[in-house]
C-alpha cells in the first residue's frame, strides 16, 4: 500500500503556517471582529492563538510530526469532530491531523469559535485546491466513521453513550499544573504568569494549580507576574475576580492577593478563573509522588526540576505553545487516524 506524500503536505501547511503567522488585512480584521461573539476572544488572545498555530506549522516541526508515521492512502473516512471553543483556534489540531491522514472532517465546531477555524481551512484550499470537499461544518453529526470529541466530563458521558459504537477519541477535562523549586528566576516566574493567565485561564493547558515546597514565599511570584496587571480590566475576568474574592472574604478562607489573581491552598486540581490554587511537598520525591496520583487529570506539567511522570513536561511559559506532536491527553490522534 502507498503511503503518503509528505513532502506534498508539508509544503501546503507551512504555506498555511505562514499565513497565520503573519496575518494579512483580512485575518487581522477577523481577529478584530470576534470579540463580538465571544467576550472571552479579545484581539489580543486571539491574535496569541492564530500566530501561535501559524508558528506551530513550520517546515521542520511538519517534516518531523509525520516522519513517525507511515499513513497509508486509505479509502477517505467520514470522522466527525466534535470541537470545544474555550480559547480560539483549540480544535484547528483535530481538524489538521484528520486531513492529514487523508480524511473527510466532518466538524461540528463550537458556536465560541467557529470561523477562525473555518477561515484557516478556506485559505488551506486556496493554497492547495485538492482539500476542497475534504471537509465540512455540520450542526448535527451524521453518517459519520469515526469520532473525535472533546468536552467535559459530564458531556463525556454523553459523547461515550451516542458515538461509542463508531472507532472514537473521546477527551474529558484536564488541567495543567506547575510545580516550583523556590529556585526559580524573575524570568521564569513571570513566564508561569503566562501559564496562568493567557487566554483568561481558561484552556486545559493554562496552569490551574502550583505545587511548591513547604514554607514557600510568594512575594517574588507576584513580583514577577505585577506586569499582567491589566487583565483585570477585562469585564468578564473582574467579575469572577470580584465574586470569587467575595466568597473567601465571607467564608474567611485564606488566600493571598494581588490585586489581579488571587493564590490559594487547596487540595483540587480545577480552580477558579481569577485564582490559582497551590498545595506543598517536603521533597522532590513527594512531589513526583503527587504528580502522579494525577496523571490522568494532567494536560501538562510545567517545571524546571527534573521529573519522570508520563504527563507532556514543558518549560516555564511554554504551557500554551504544544508541538504537532503534543497531543491532547497523551493520545495519539495521527495513530487512530492511520489505523482505522
Amino acid at each position: 500500500m502507498s503511503k503518503i506524500n509528505i513532502n506534498d503536505i508539508t509544503d501546503t501547511f507551512s504555506q498555511l503556517g505562514a499565513l497565520l503567522s503573519q496575518p494579512d488585512e483580512q485575518l487581522n480584521d477577523l481577529i478584530e471582529s470576534e470579540r463580538h461573539y465571544n467576550a472571552w476572544f479579545t484581539p489580543e488572545s486571539v491574535r496569541k492563538a492564530v500566530t501561535a498555530t501559524g508558528e506551530m506549522l513550520n517546515r521542520a516541526d511538519i517534516e518531523k510530526w509525520l516522519s513517525a508515521y507511515n499513513i497509508p492512502v486509505q479509502q477517505p473516512k467520514k470522522v466527525g469532530l466534535v470541537l470545544a471553543g474555550n480559547i480560539p483556534m483549540v480544535g484547528f489540531h483535530d481538524a489538521l491531523c484528520v486531513l492529514v491522514a487523508g480524511h473527510h472532517a466532518v466538524i461540528k465546531a463550537s458556536s465560541q469559535d467557529s470561523r477562525l477555524i473555518r477561515y484557516a481551512l478556506d485559505k488551506l484550499v486556496e493554497i492547495a485546491p485538492a482539500y476542497s470537499g475534504r471537509y465540512t461544518f455540520v450542526e448535527k453529526l451524521e453518517g459519520f466513521e469515526a469520532i473525535i470529541a472533546t468536552g467535559s466530563n459530564n458531556t463525556s458521558r454523553y459523547f461515550e453513550y451516542y458515538f461509542g459504537k463508531a472507532p472514537h477519541i473521546i477527551r474529558k477535562n484536564r488541567n495543567s499544573i506547575a510545580l516550583l523549586t523556590g529556585d526559580e528566576s524573575n524570568e521564569e516566574l513571570t513566564a508561569l504568569g503566562h501559564d496562568i493567565l493567557n487566554y483568561f485561564g481558561l484552556g486545559c493547558r493554562n496552569v490551574s494549580k502550583l505545587l511548591v515546597p513547604e514554607g514557600y514565599n510568594f512575594t517574588q511570584f507576584f513580583e514577577a507576574i505585577e506586569h499582567l496587571n491589566e487583565i483585570i480590566h477585562h469585564h468578564k475576568y473582574n467579575n469572577n475576580y470580584d465574586y470569587n474574592k467575595s466568597i473567601y472574604l465571607v467564608n474567611r478562607d485564606q488566600h493571598l492577593d494581588n490585586g489581579f489573581l488571587m493564590v490559594k491552598r487547596d487540595e483540587r486540581l480545577t480552580s477558579p478563573l481569577s485564582v490559582v490554587f497551590y498545595d506543598t511537598y517536603s521533597s522532590l520525591s513527594e512531589a513526583q509522588e503527587q504528580l502522579q496520583s494525577l496523571t490522568d487529570q494532567l494536560q501538562c506539567i510545567v517545571t524546571n526540576a527534573p521529573v519522570d511522570v508520563p504527563n507532556q513536561v514543558v518549560g516555564f511559559g511554554r504551557s500554551q505553545h504544544p508541538n504537532l506532536w503534543d497531543y491532547a491527553d497523551g493520545i495519539d490522534t495521527m495513530d487512530f487516524l492511520s489505523n482505522l
